[in-house]
């Protein structure tokens, strides 16, 4: 049973965070992968596990989240939800999911919560996926937003840089966040947008807001499970770091390597003998004595 420390009391929903903002209560949304990262993540009493397209970049390698396929993120997806009993399980739409049309979106968004578990769905863009998320949300799945900087756009930014410094930005980025509440949206992610511009869109809409890189004016944040532990070589600045279990996976790995090459593991204690007379007789007939 999850320990819940500090979480929200009974399975999280869509409705349970509409209600925590209202409350004031600061929501904890945190990414996984897996069924074990789910598992802990639920232990420890996150709030929402968001199973991320940046699985592409934390394990499968790529250099964006852009290589990352349906497939990869409907397995990723029901690994989490087998790991996960109180969470709100949120799965990312990976690349050209949603953006060929509406159709496709609705049957791609239907997947995860058919044949995944999963409680939602995310899709990155303002008041050009506005009607899409209205579509969705009439048809049965809720969706989160995801404005500022947005991952999947990341050739038509030029990297992964600041949005919404300038007054136009800014009024811009309100405007997406509006357009998406208005469609249906539960919550909005804000990626890498100034502090004092999500701390205001934060109190401008109803529904909460989940910071990254974005201040501690969100109604809620949300981490890389990789970026937090550690296990993610260099992180973003904007990341935070509450343990280096990389480093000590390393040791272990070692300390393991290194008992193989000196012949003490496995010791005794992780041995099974046969019975004298087991071996004796595979001694007879295959004519070599047993290794002791």
């Amino acid at each position: 049973m999850s320990a819940n420390p500090g979480g929200f009391a009974a399975r999280v929903t869509t409705t349970t965070l509409k209600r925590a903002k209202t409350a004031g209560e600061r929501v904890v949304m945190v990414t996984a992968y897996d069924t074990p990262s789910a598992r802990l993540a639920d232990e420890a009493g996150v709030d929402v596990i968001l199973v991320g397209d940046s699985l592409g970049m934390t394990v499968l390698g790529y250099p964006s989240t852009l290589p990352v396929t349906m497939d990869d993120m409907l397995r990723a997806t029901a690994a989490v939800v087998r790991g996960a009993s109180r969470p709100l399980v949120v799965a990312d739409m990976p690349f050209l999911s949603y953006q060929v049309t509406h159709e496709e979106a609705l049957r791609n968004a239907g997947r995860f919560l058919a044949e995944t578990g999963a409680q939602a769905v995310k899709l990155e863009g303002g008041r050009t996926v506005a009607p899409l998320v209205e579509r969705l949300v009439a048809t049965g799945v809720p969706v989160m937003g995801h404005v500022g900087l947005t991952p999947q756009s990341v050739h038509v930014f030029g990297g992964y840089t600041v949005q919404a410094r300038d007054e136009e930005g800014a009024l811009e980025l309100l405007a997406d966040c509006r357009a998406l509440e208005a469609a249906g949206a539960f919550a909005i992610v804000l990626e890498l947008v100034p502090a004092e511009i999500a701390a205001l869109i934060s109190r401008e809409l109803a529904v909460p807001t989940i910071g990254i890189g974005a201040g501690a004016g969100c109604d809620g944040q949300v981490q890389v499970f990789h970026d937090l532990l550690g296990l993610g070589g260099r992180a973003p600045r904007h990341a935070g770091h509450y343990a280096d279990i990389g480093a000590e996976i390393v040791r272990a790995l070692s300390a393991y390597a290194a008992d193989v090459r000196a012949r003490v593991f496995p010791a005794e204690a992780q041995l099974t003998h046969a019975d004298a007379d087991v071996v004796a007789a595979v001694e007879r007939s295959s004519g070599h004595p047993a290794e002791g």
